[in-house]
């Protein structure tokens, strides 16, 4: 299984990425591991993936989306998730003073 996603922070910058493990990759990205680009901008949300069966589907979809303009990938996004929730927000445990987000 593979996974082409997009992350963002609160500045709504976007990241679009492929994996072959979501929850380690996201988590990278959480912590500030998964790249310069994602350490730099803090990118801590997940807000759209899809799935791929096929290695070189998911490439050809990351691709393409890259080359999407802005505009096109929050369409994307808004249209699986229009609030902009972290997708990911479940899969890890809260810390007790981290607020909820919204």
């Amino acid at each position: 299984m593979y996974f082409v996603y997009i992350m963002t922070n609160r500045s709504m910058t976007l990241y679009t990425g492929v994996t072959n493990n979501l929850m380690r990759r996201v988590r990278e990205h959480k912590t500030g591991t998964g790249s310069e680009f994602s350490t730099k901008y803090k990118l801590d949300r997940l807000v759209y993936f899809e799935r791929f069966q096929d290695v070189h589907n998911a490439i050809e979809r990351e691709k393409r989306i890259k080359g999407c303009l802005r505009i096109k990938k929050i369409a994307l996004v808004v249209s699986v998730n229009p609030s902009w929730k972290d997708l990911s927000e479940e899969w890890y445990e809260r810390h007790q003073y981290k607020p909820q987000s919204r």
